[in-house]
């Protein structure tokens, strides 16, 4: 397993670098939307759709994504629909399995996709716009709170997180992750020459959207372990589906081009 998720990572890494950092405008947008596209069809089978719902649902998106690419105003409109589903998803989160059988309706777990996946993929291209120093920020935050989540839960895990949900994540893990990307937003506030308010107001947003990209893979996970499912898809051979390696970034991105905007930084 280790091998094989090696493997893909030397593979995909350098064309999900390369597809991020070195396209833009309309090529930025369809590399992104392959993306997003590929995780609808995941998100479409973990929802149990029947097989022709599975081929029309990331058409559907890929449609709305394209109204959303030659009308700008509809994805910072999208940002704000993130605003409000995140902090419910959390409560969904949180009570879970109270509203178990809400879950278990196909229809409503494809319908909380478009609230997932469609103001992920407008997040990017409004970051992309500004350049790259946010987008690459955000994209280390999310790793960085992962990896720093991983070895904190393994060397100190104790108290579970969710463990309806999710019962390999702990609250030490969640420490590991925010004390990590304390660390990035200090290092970004130096190498901006922020001022100690701008510093202060960039670590805060910082531990909000670590906090948000945790609620990310929860919420595939509960939408996988309602699913019956391990893995969104055996795509990525060691890694699952694409949507396993975004779930995340569906929460953190949307949210953080959001406070980026509106934050004054």
């Amino acid at each position: 397993m280790l091998r094989q998720r090696l493997l893909t990572a030397l593979i995909l890494a350098p064309v999900a670098l390369w597809g991020l950092f070195y396209l833009s405008g309309l090529s930025f947008a369809l590399f992104t939307g392959l993306v997003i596209g590929i995780a609808a069809w995941e998100w479409a089978r973990l929802s149990q759709l029947p097989p022709l719902g599975q081929l029309l649902y990331p058409a559907a998106i890929l449609a709305l994504l394209a109204s959303a690419y030659h009308q700008p105003h509809l994805q910072y409109q999208a940002l704000w629909i993130a605003a409000i589903w995140w902090p419910l998803a959390l409560i969904l989160v949180m009570t879970h399995p109270r509203w178990v059988s809400w879950w278990r309706c196909p229809a409503r777990r494809a319908f909380l996709g478009l609230m997932v996946l469609i103001p992920a993929w407008c997040g990017l291209q409004i970051l992309r716009v500004d350049g790259i120093f946010w987008l690459l920020y955000v994209l280390l935050l999310t790793w960085i709170a992962d990896i720093g989540a991983y070895f904190a839960g393994r060397a100190f895990g104790r108290r579970k997180l969710a463990p309806a949900v999710s019962p390999g994540k702990s609250w030490e893990g969640v420490y590991g992750g925010l004390l990590g990307t304390s660390l990035l937003s200090l290092s970004a506030g130096y190498y901006l020459h922020y001022a100690w308010p701008e510093m202060l107001q960039l670590w805060l947003i910082t531990l909000l959207i670590t906090a948000a990209s945790v609620l990310g893979d929860l919420m595939e996970s509960l939408i996988k372990r309602e699913a019956g499912m391990k893995d969104s898809s055996q795509l990525l051979p060691g890694h699952g589906g694409f949507m396993d390696r975004i779930d995340s970034l569906t929460s953190a991105v949307p949210l953080f081009a959001l406070l980026l905007l509106y934050g004054g930084l």
